[in-house]
């Protein structure tokens, strides 16, 4: 996760107010990758969409199942992943870790800069050959109803590394010093060969090399914020070319495979449906109706907040997405009462975490996708963990509220309310639509994310009219922007996995896990821990993928329910992610509320505790989480 703001396309103005020949070509080029990436993926989306609304009527209305529309979809859904990507590159919305980088004196932030898009240049330019080569074998490959050769398919995967190694090259004219980019390119070239000359040396390491390839490189990559999709991919073919004579196709390949799972397939509409949700103006409802309830008494916001974010979280993937909906909505109000904007920020970071496990967040469909947990297990057991951690957080929000002056708010009336209800209930009845429809295995959550957005469309237009056009193609590019950086992760990360498999690090770790004192309390515990850590670094959905596999049948082996372990992990990840100093979620309240980070995180840590203990209740009663199943 990133918070830089996007390329505006405007040159830098120089001492002399000229522009080099270099950085005009460099602006120029990036102008052209921007409108074709985002143009054709904003065009790619709404023909998913489509697509899948015509699916879904054929087998839910005419009971005659469209026997391409799958295959179809799959088709476009990896050019949209793959276009998407270019795009989140282009506009600086991987998700990585900005912490340390922000935080470096200017010449050194520079440097750090020009040296991680030089990873970047150097990571693109080793996928592109074993791309072609993937993309080649895949013409042997046709799909059994369009009769379509795969190459088409996955040839996605090649054009989108070539725009991203282009994207690099126009900012490297464009930014960085010659200097600069001299000592970086000579850096990340005497690396590469004294990984080639060392090889017998590394060989003889065994797997002790593992932790030089995946927690060495990939710990430093991540602290000079290199996305975390090139830090997996770049520590992975480093691994695959020196300790093993696997040809590099293979980390294209298990690419494909990771981004390719169908269920993957409801990751950019969960991504629209929530913008929308916003921009419909169906979250402002939501939140009025919850403020004429509860608004009146002491802490009565702080609560509406918390059941915002319960009503809207997940939906849209993004937790960003879910502060915005929420934040402007409340934050004024808050402030006229008096509370300090640090709290309002420290509360906003809180929720966040406390709602990781809310379906339908990507985090649980990513879960299902990887481990092959049941989708709707998963959406079924997530509920009641987030109501521990709301009611956590409901405690705290009641002490510091003691003393909160409410003179001269009005209560609502009953007529009131139920006039807000009224308004409000179309936008209410959406999430647990979408919920419920999953959990009662009634359609896919592909299929219900695509009637979702269908559904607020129409809702919006017809009940709330306050959606303005305008909004449509920027909701459409970001969507894209955000589904490209975590399918892309998701593709990179299971690259990885595979060379972890293979290695054999997988069964050690088995041995190693099963073997631990205190048995599956030992363990739970351990893997509390690690989360926690992995979330401040990583986020939930790389992890996720990255440990998952390994993990989860650890889990099932020593005796813990998957679902059980599957909401603990998440809940464990989501602290992590919204603890400062490093969780980059704390820093995205931060940026939403506009408020600085140094205000909020004193005030944080009391929330942060109330959901501490929310996990050990979690994680020590395993009904909370599977009690409905």
């Amino acid at each position: 996760m990133t918070f830089l703001t996007e390329t505006t396309g405007a040159p830098p103005i120089s001492s002399s107010c000229e522009i080099a020949g270099a950085q005009r070509f460099g602006y120029l080029l990036e102008g052209c990758v921007k409108w074709f990436t985002e143009l054709t993926a904003a065009f790619l989306l709404v023909m998913e969409i489509c697509l899948l609304l015509t699916n879904v009527f054929f087998r839910y209305v005419l009971h005659d199942p469209l026997t391409w529309g799958d295959e179809l979809a799959s088709l476009l859904f990896i050019w949209l992943a793959m276009l998407g990507a270019v795009i989140a590159l282009r506009r600086n919305e991987h998700m990585r870790l900005t912490t340390f980088l922000a935080n470096m004196p200017t010449e050194k932030r520079i440097f750090f800069e020009t040296f991680g898009n030089v990873v970047i240049l150097s990571f693109m330019f080793l996928l592109i050959g074993p791309a072609w080569e993937y993309a080649h074998d895949e013409w042997l490959v046709t799909t059994p109803a369009l009769e379509i050769h795969n190459s088409f398919r996955v040839g996605a995967i090649l054009v989108g590394a070539v725009l991203m190694l282009v994207i690099i090259v126009s900012r490297l004219m464009e930014k960085a010093k010659l200097s600069h980019f001299l000592i970086s390119a000579m850096t990340v070239g005497g690396l590469a060969t004294l990984l080639l000359l060392g090889k017998p040396m590394f060989m003889q390491m065994g797997n002790l090399s593992l932790i030089l390839f995946f927690v060495i490189c990939v710990s430093f990559l991540v602290a000079i914020a290199v996305p975390i999709m090139v830090a997996f991919g770049m520590s992975t073919i480093a691994y695959l070319v020196t300790m093993t004579g696997a040809p590099l196709v293979i980390v294209v390949g298990r690419m494909d495979e990771g981004m390719s799972n169908l269920i993957l397939l409801a990751v950019p509409l969960f991504v629209m449906l929530g913008a929308l949700i916003e921009a419909m103006g169906m979250a402002a409802a939501m939140i009025r109706f919850l403020t004429t309830l509860v608004g009146h008494v002491r802490g009565g916001l702080s609560y509406v907040l918390i059941g915002a974010i319960y009503l809207v979280s997940g939906i849209s993937g993004s937790k960003i997405a879910d502060f915005a909906a929420v934040a402007p909505a409340l934050f004024p109000e808050m402030k006229k009462r008096g509370a300090d904007e640090g709290e309002l920020v420290a509360m906003l970071s809180a929720s966040g975490a406390m709602s990781e496990t809310i379906p339908p967040s990507l985090v649980l469909i990513t879960i299902g996708s990887v481990t092959g947990v049941s989708i709707a297990a998963l959406f079924t057991g997530g509920f009641m963990p987030a109501v521990v951690g709301a009611i956590a957080m409901a405690f705290v929000i009641f002490f510091k509220s003691r003393g909160e002056n409410v003179q001269g708010v009005k209560k609502a009336s009953r007529q009131d309310i139920f006039k807000a209800l009224i308004y409000a209930l179309p936008a209410i009845a959406l999430p647990f639509v979408i919920r419920t429809a999953v959990v009662e295995g009634a359609a896919t959550a592909t299929e219900v994310s695509t009637i979702g957005v269908a559904y607020t469309f129409i809702i919006g237009l017809l009940v709330y009219r306050k959606f303005e056009w305008s909004r449509l193609y920027p909701i459409l590019v970001e969507s894209a922007s955000l589904s490209g950086a975590i399918l892309i992760i998701i593709g990179a990360a299971t690259a990885m996995a595979w060379a972890l498999t293979q290695s054999g690090f997988s069964g050690q770790l088995a041995e190693l896990m099963t073997a631990m004192p205190g048995g599956k309390v030992g363990f739970m515990a351990v893997s509390v821990l690690a989360f926690i850590l992995l979330g401040s670094f990583l986020e939930g959905i790389p992890a996720i993928v990255l440990f998952g596999p390994l993990l989860f049948p650890i889990a099932r082996a020593v005796g813990i329910n998957e679902v059980h372990y599957a909401m603990v992990v998440i809940f464990a990840m989501g602290l992590g992610l919204f603890a400062p100093p490093f969780g980059v979620g704390f820093y995205a309240a931060c940026a939403i509320g506009k408020v600085n980070p140094g205000l909020a995180v004193r005030r944080v840590w009391p929330y942060l505790g109330a959901l501490v203990v929310a996990l050990v209740v979690i994680a020590s009663v395993p009904w909370i989480s599977t009690g409905f199943l």
